[in-house]
């Protein structure tokens, strides 16, 4: 089977994750990651025989004081590589996308770099075949991809006339709480919109979305609240069954006890879930409410994880190596676990 030569760029919390990923790819080959950090996350790359490369002679030098075998330079990597997927920190990508396009790589950015970075913004359910060849993408951040997700099954099913967004946004990712948490307070984002739906947007120009934001101090996961406005009255059936045509929803409920971010948590924890990730979007079906032509519901959202399956499909649509979105999305899905019911 032919198989794609993937780079992964940056070993954080997306990086890392999307490593893990290709690993589980039987068309795709994970050539090795690169960073400038010598820390545990990549003594625990090389532990995982990960080949490591050093962005930088500072980076190469610390890995050597650290016993981390080096395998070359970042452009080591990209000869390596027919695509790189870019998990450096916000505004690192726009800059290494420079090096990639001078490698002649094939490159994916991650949702904190603008728009304009790749002229492309992902969504595997909604935009795959817009993709395929191209050059380079950005998949959407993590918030974004929960509201094209069920915002397109909305319009899919011919549901959808306009969406308005409170988000709770978790505060930090959990193992950099101790450094840049906030704590007995909210920070809401000093404009509404907030840049979520205009991130949206991006992906389909079509939707008429609104977001509002707050930064609440946790950090296990994002929670939205949606009123949306029908096309027509509707029964709460018509919109599971709507929702239910994104592979990538599930719901679950209060009535189970999954009442809360941490529970849902434990819930992938206990379902055995690499670090307890969630890659779907947990709509809770028995607090959603439809009133006529108004619909009402809140959903979770895995910052860590659920960009995770779209940046795989990613990597096909760019290669080009599978040309059909749902063969794609389900190799993706059966390869990570995704389901539409956890238990």
């Amino acid at each position: 089977m032919e198989k794609i030569n993937v780079a992964v760029n940056g070993y954080g919390v997306i990086g890392k994750r999307v490593a893990e990923a290709v690993t589980l790819q039987e068309d795709m080959e994970l050539v090795g990651i690169g960073d400038v950090a010598a820390d545990w996350r990549i003594k625990s790359a090389a532990a995982k025989g990960y080949a490591v490369f050093a962005n930088t002679e500072e980076g190469r030098e610390a890995m050597k004081k650290e016993n981390i075998p080096v395998a070359g330079d970042l452009d080591d990597l990209l000869d390596l590589a027919d695509l790189v997927v870019d998990c450096a920190p916000k505004k690192f990508g726009a800059q290494n996308a420079e090096r990639y396009k001078a490698a002649g790589v094939k490159y994916i950015v991650q949702g904190g770099e603008k728009h304009e970075t790749t002229g492309h913004s992902f969504s595997a359910e909604n935009n795959y075949a817009s993709a395929l060849g191209k050059e380079a993408t950005r998949v959407v951040s993590c918030n974004t991809t929960s509201i094209v997700r069920t915002l397109s099954a909305l319009k899919r099913a011919g549901l959808l006339n306009k969406a308005r967004g409170t988000l709770l946004r978790r505060a930090t990712d959990p193992w950099e709480s101790h450094k840049n948490g906030i704590m007995n307070t909210l920070v809401p984002e000093p404009e509404i919109p907030s840049h979520q739906g205009p991130d949206a947007q991006s992906v389909d120009p079509e939707l008429d979305v609104v977001t509002a934001a707050v930064k609440v101090p946790e950090t296990l996961s994002h929670l939205h609240y949606w009123t949306v406005q029908l096309t027509r009255d509707a029964s709460k059936e018509e919109i599971l069954d709507a929702f239910g045509t994104s592979t990538r929803t599930a719901f679950i409920n209060m009535s189970d006890d999954l009442s809360a971010n941490n529970a849902v948590k434990e819930l992938m924890l206990d379902l055995g879930r690499p670090h307890g990730d969630m890659y779907e979007v947990a709509i809770w079906e028995d607090m959603l409410k439809v009133e006529g032509d108004e619909l009402y519901y809140a959903y979770l959202v895995d910052n860590q994880a659920i960009v995770i399956p779209e940046t795989i499909d990613a990597i096909r649509a760019l290669t080009g190596i599978e040309s059909n979105p749902k063969k794609s999305i389900g190799k993706t899905n059966r390869s990570l676990g995704v389901t539409q019911r956890f238990i």
